[in-house]
């Protein structure tokens, strides 16, 4: 395999997406990014940018030009919005690079999913990769990485090398997503039932490692294709307890205020409603989906990829919150 490839991120400017490039222009690789708009730290690190809507099927074949391999990283997150944009962005996006890496001749495509896929609002401990995709669900994100994960598991069975990971609750330096939520909304913050829900989460530089890993070894091991792991720190921990380490990374007190998970449930639906009903198009402060995530467990057995990747976590829980916390009190 060439040491020195022409590899895509798609999303490259985002959380994992920069991180992967990171790794992967330290691996000695020539990295293209694929994103909506132009990110000078990307520039900084001498990679090539292509600005476009993962929609645009045109450009996304452009960007999958000449490249040995695809880290299709982007993706619409969040909870709430209107279902087009999430299949557009989600399945459609994913659709169009997998016909893009088909017809440009791409030898890898690595897709990020997420355990939200078989997420089916109960309690997931310590389950592998042949639990099965849920009947319903309660928000798009979910859904739509479900059908989007399966385009790629699809194509793989049709020749298009390709292997799924599913990082859970990513965090760390450069968050921009769940520890600013996390410390925008400290105050109102409520456990949702005792607490003792166990979840698996995973440090930035981890998750982004384990994409490299999957790219090496389906070069190595072709076998590999159609595979989905789950990759995590291999470390479960009490949710409230990783929220209040987060929190005391941003320099804010732990969350003592807890409601029941009923209450929480019925909360979620009274907001749906009312947000519906008022056409607001802001995120309602709680949903279904939110109140089942934070009140079950959901940590995963990760053998597979110790097994098949290599993957091991190589920055501890403990040594990633003294990064996060350095990170937050330069931010200020």
């Amino acid at each position: 395999m060439d040491s020195n490839q022409t590899v895509l991120v798609t999303g490259g400017g985002g959380f994992l997406g920069r991180a992967i490039v990171r790794m992967l222009v330290d691996r000695g690789d020539r990295v293209r990014s694929f994103s909506r708009r132009r990110y000078p730290e990307l520039d900084r690190l001498g990679v090539s940018q292509q600005s476009g809507d993962l929609g645009d099927a045109d450009a996304v074949r452009r960007a999958c030009r000449g490249v040995a391999a695809v880290f299709h990283v982007a993706a619409k997150p969040g909870v709430w919005g209107p279902y087009e944009a999430y299949y557009q962005a989600n399945v459609q996006g994913t659709l169009n690079v997998i016909a893009a890496s088909r017809a440009e001749g791409v030898q890898r495509l690595i897709y990020t999913s997420s355990p939200s896929a078989v997420f089916d609002g109960r309690d997931m401990e310590g389950v592998d990769e042949s639990v099965p995709y849920p009947t319903h669900y309660e928000a798009h994100y979910p859904k739509t990485k479900a059908l989007a994960e399966q385009a790629v598991l699809d194509a793989a069975r049709n020749g298009l090398p390709a292997i799924v990971l599913r990082p859970h609750l990513i965090w760390g330096p450069g968050d921009n997503h769940l520890a600013p939520r996390l410390l925008a909304r400290a105050a109102r913050l409520r456990r949702i039932g005792s607490g003792d829900n166990k979840v698996d989460t995973i440090y930035i530089d981890n998750a982004a490692k384990a994409h490299l890993l999957a790219e090496r070894r389906l070069a190595q091991s072709p076998e590999l294709s159609g595979r989905i792991y789950f990759i995590s720190q291999d470390d479960p921990i009490p949710l409230w307890e990783m929220v209040d380490h987060i929190l005391a990374a941003g320099g804010l007190p732990p969350v003592r205020k807890s409601i029941s998970p009923a209450l929480a449930r019925f909360a979620g639906t009274l907001c749906e409603a009312l947000f519906h009903l008022l056409r607001i198009k802001s995120e309602p402060p709680m949903t279904r989906f939110v109140a089942n995530e934070l009140a079950t467990a959901h940590w995963f057995d990760i053998s597979a990829a110790k097994r098949d990747l290599g993957y091991r976590p190589q920055v501890s829980t403990e040594e990633g919150l003294r990064r996060l916390a350095g990170w937050l009190k330069a931010q200020v």
